[in-house]
């Protein structure tokens, strides 16, 4: 099922995703199937690593908009995101997937802290790895931690579940005639500011050659689709 020249693939998830049909928090349900595709994934033969942002539980630069201080709303978008990982990790392993949980901010009482050759070794055993709290450091985003941890990992691609299809010249929510890209190259991504994922996190992953795919994860069996190179979705990559 899944395409042959991916054999170690990064999933990022929005945190919002978690939420299913609520307003905040997460969806206990949805989790649970978000996790039965992930494991769907990961039959196929392929190494998986997740990040998940953390915007269902508390956004830092929404936080800060509000006047908090940028690096404390941050710090505390990190908590979001380990919370989250810890969610997704007890739904994966209520299914018999091994999953292991690595904090980039220290807290040895609940998960192990980011070793990259250590999750390395759980890759090999077959194990998720889910990668939390960013890049351990305030005014980053989760999507520049899914890039750098890609890099770091040395995956094939970076997967972007979003609530939207793929990547649109603007927003198919209030324009209607909003065209969606089959394929499109960072240097567009970058020059027309096209939302797919915060500017550093795109410069990363076309310094390191890392395709980013971008394709709705709230539409059942969607992952497989796209992992198959079937599907509705749009490929970020040098001369697309």
């Amino acid at each position: 099922m899944s395409n042959p020249s991916y054999k170690r693939v990064l999933l990022k998830l929005s945190g919002e995703v978690l939420m299913g049909e609520q307003q905040f928090g997460i969806d206990s349900e949805f989790v649970a199937e978000l996790a039965k595709e992930v494991k769907a994934a990961k039959e196929t033969g392929l190494e998986i690593c997740l990040v998940i942002g953390g915007g269902n539980i508390f956004r830092g630069m929404a936080g800060a908009a509000k006047g908090m201080d940028r690096a404390q709303a941050d710090y505390m978008g990190m908590l979001a995101t380990v919370m989250n990982a810890l969610a997704m990790q007890n739904a994966l392993e209520q299914l018999g997937v091994e999953t292991r949980v690595q904090s980039a901010v220290q807290m040895d009482q609940v998960c192990e802290p980011v070793i990259r050759r250590r999750a390395e070794r759980h890759l090999e055993k077959g194990r998720v790895v889910i990668f939390a709290a960013g890049v351990g450091a305030p005014y980053f985003t989760t999507d520049s931690g899914a890039a750098l941890r890609a890099a770091e990992m040395g995956c094939d691609a970076l997967l972007k579940g979003t609530s939207v299809d793929g990547v649109y010249d603007s927003d198919p929510k209030t324009n209607p005639d909003a065209k969606r890209y089959q394929a499109v190259d960072y240097d567009t991504v970058l020059a027309d500011n096209l939302k797919v994922m915060d500017a550093s996190a795109v410069a990363l992953c076309r310094d390191n050659s890392i395709p980013i795919v971008v394709f709705s994860i709230r539409e059942k069996g969607n992952l497989a689709r796209v992992l198959a190179g079937e599907g509705t979705q749009t490929i970020v990559q040098k001369g697309a």
